[in-house]
C-alpha cells in the first residue's frame, strides 16, 4: 500500500465507531471523534472514562476490536509497520511524564528525533535544536539534563522534542499533570502560540477544567467509554446533559454533595 497522506484534510484525525478492550474488559464502546485542522481539540473525561485508551488507539499503539482510525485520511489499522512509521513521522507526541531520556542533555533529546528520521547534516540539526528550544523559552537549557529541570521546564522540553520535525498534528497526554496552576497556565499559552503561529492541529487529553476553558476550540467528553458530548465549550455546556453538568461543576456522587461550581464565578469568553 502506497501511503498518500491528505495534509489538507479538514479532519486530520478521524475516529469512527471505535471499540477497544483489555482482554474481556471493554473500555471504548463505539466512540466517534474528529480533530479539526488548525484547532485545539480536547478529549476529556474523568478517571476510567477511556480518554487515554482513545489516544493510544489514535497513535496506533493498540489494535481496536472494531471501528476505524484515520490519520490524514489514511486508515492506520490497515497499514504495515513501515507505512505506519511514515504516518507517525508527521505527528508529535508529548507524553504525560515527558518521557525525556534522562541520560541525555535536553539538546541531545531533541536532536535524537531528526537524527533518527532524517538525513540532515549535523550543523542543520544543531540549528533545529536551537530554534525549537528558543520557541519554548529554553534556549539556555540546551546542555542541561532532565533531572536538572523543573517540572514545567521538562514539559516544555518535551514539547520542543515533539515539534522537532514540524509535525502536522501534536498530541498532548495530560500536559498539565503535576504542574502548579501558574506553570500549567504558561504551558497552555505555549500550546495556544503553536496553534496561532503555525496553524498546528493539536489534540489534548486532559481533565483540568482551567486548561479546558482556556485552550479548547472543540471538546469531546467521554464517560465509561462512550461519547457524552461533542462541540465547542459553549455547545457542550448548553446540552443540559447531567454528566456534563456534573463534570464541569465537580459534583460528587459519592457524598451526594455538590461542591461549588468552578464556572459560576468565571465568565467564559466565546471561542
Amino acid at each position: 500500500m502506497n501511503v498518500q497522506l491528505a495534509y489538507d484534510h479538514p479532519y486530520p484525525v478521524q475516529v469512527s465507531g471505535l471499540v477497544a478492550s483489555y482482554g474481556d474488559q471493554v473500555v471504548l464502546e463505539g466512540v466517534d471523534f474528529q480533530a479539526r485542522k488548525g484547532l485545539i481539540n480536547v478529549i476529556l473525561g474523568g478517571s476510567g472514562s477511556g480518554k487515554s485508551t482513545l489516544l493510544r488507539n489514535i497513535l496506533g499503539l493498540y489494535q481496536p476490536v472494531a471501528g476505524e482510525v484515520r490519520l490524514f485520511g489514511v486508515p492506520i489499522n490497515e497499514l504495515s509497520e513501515q507505512e505506519l512509521t511514515t504516518v507517525r513521522s508527521e505527528i508529535g507526541v508529548v507524553f504525560q511524564n515527558g518521557a525525556l531520556f534522562t541520560s541525555m542533555s535536553v539538546g541531545d533529546n531533541i536532536a535524537a528525533v531528526p537524527q533518527e528520521h532524517t538525513q540532515l547534516p549535523p550543523e542543520i540539526i544543531v540549528q533545529i535544536v536551537r530554534m525549537k528550544l528558543a520557541l519554548v523559552g529554553l534556549e539556555h537549557a540546551v546542555t542541561k539534563f532532565p533531572d536538572e529541570l523543573s517540572g514545567g521546564m521538562r514539559k516544555r522540553a518535551a514539547v520542543a522534542r515533539a515539534i522537532a520535525l514540524d509535525p502536522k498534528v501534536l498530541f498532548c497526554d495530560e500536559p498539565s499533570a503535576g504542574l502548579d496552576p501558574v506553570t500549567a497556565s504558561e504551558l497552555d499559552d505555549l500550546l495556544l502560540s503553536l496553534k496561532r503561529l503555525f496553524g498546528m492541529t493539536i489534540v489534548v487529553v486532559t481533565h483540568e477544567l482551567e486548561s479546558i476553558k482556556k485552550i479548547a476550540d472543540r471538546i469531546v467528553l467521554l464517560q465509561s467509554g462512550k461519547t457524552i458530548a461533542d462541540g465547542t465549550l459553549e455547545e457542550v455546556l448548553a446540552t443540559g446533559n447531567r454528566t456534563v453538568y456534573d463534570f464541569f461543576n465537580r459534583v460528587s456522587h459519592t457524598s451526594e454533595k455538590e461542591e461549588a461550581s468552578l464556572l459560576s464565578s468565571v465568565d467564559i469568553e466565546p471561542i
